[in-house]
């Protein structure tokens, strides 16, 4: 039985507080835990370092890393945009690649058995290996080589997550398709992608970062004299160890953006799926 109020206003003993109400405090403490930690971390580490008098070459301190990090922005900067175009390029290659691999694989089984060999190979193979042999074939002056290296470390998560995003449709859903006379492409369009959907985007947040990784290390192996990966040798190179880091930190940033927009990118997609 309800009570009803003075007001005239109707309160019901299962009312609860809105999702929206309780998502909003999760998503805050998402956010702040991060932070809070790494403060933590941070100011551990200075003092670490301080106490125990550790040398730059070892371990330099984070105010020293800040210091360089803010005196060469530029550099920084103009280092991650061409680390990150490369790993941008590389990225969209892949994931296109893999989702289609995967999308051909599902409907041709024989497809699939041709393509497992391959894809183990990849998936195995060293592929910050083949910079120097992508740079003899593309020439040292072209970034060619580092993209293709970005593009095959993506193309090996997103086809094989897709894949099995692919496979999970419900037999259900399949046979209603074909009730209802849908072509082959239509089943793929209404059912099979939607479903799949939650699986590429798991791919794509894991080759997110690893275009970074993939197109930084293939920097170290020669190519043009651009990107974070050739300004962390020169400076580490030339011992200055605490600048070395600073693009270190420019790194991690530049993953992090890259991770963040894939994620964001899925949550634009799915905004009208139910959680």
């Amino acid at each position: 039985m309800t009570d009803v109020p003075a007001g005239g206003l109707r309160t019901d003993a299962t009312t609860t507080i809105p999702s929206r109400v309780l998502a909003g405090g999760s998503a805050v403490r998402s956010v702040v835990a991060p932070i809070v930690l790494g403060a933590i971390v941070i100011v551990a580490w200075q003092a670490l370092v301080v106490g125990l008098q550790i040398e730059p070459f070892v371990l330099p301190s984070p105010s020293a890393i800040g210091h360089q990090f803010v005196a060469n922005l530029d550099n920084v900067l103009a280092g991650a945009a061409r680390t990150g175009l490369n790993a941008l390029i590389g990225l969209v290659v892949g994931a296109v690649l893999g989702v289609l691999g995967a999308v051909l694989a599902n409907i041709a089984s024989v497809l699939d058995g041709m393509a497992a060999p391959l894809v183990a190979a990849l998936s195995v193979m060293p592929i910050v290996a083949l910079a120097p042999v992508l740079y003899t074939m593309y020439g040292a002056d072209v970034e060619a080589a580092r993209q293709i290296v970005a593009g095959l470390a993506v193309l090996i998560p997103v086809y094989l997550n897709t894949l099995r995003g692919l496979r999970q449709v419900k037999p259900v859903h399949r046979d209603l398709m074909r009730a209802y006379a849908a072509s082959a492409g239509q089943q793929q369009w209404a059912v099979t992608l939607p479903t799949a959907a939650p699986y590429v985007f798991t791919g794509l947040r894991i080759g997110a970062s690893l275009a970074v990784i993939s197109a930084l290390v293939a920097e170290y192996f020669g190519g043009p004299v651009t990107g974070l990966g050739k300004s962390i040798t020169s400076a580490a190179a030339s011992s200055n160890y605490p600048l070395a880091w600073a693009y270190v930190l420019g790194a991690i940033l530049l993953g992090l953006v890259f991770y963040g927009a894939t994620l964001g990118l899925e949550r634009w997609v799915t905004r009208h799926r139910s959680s």
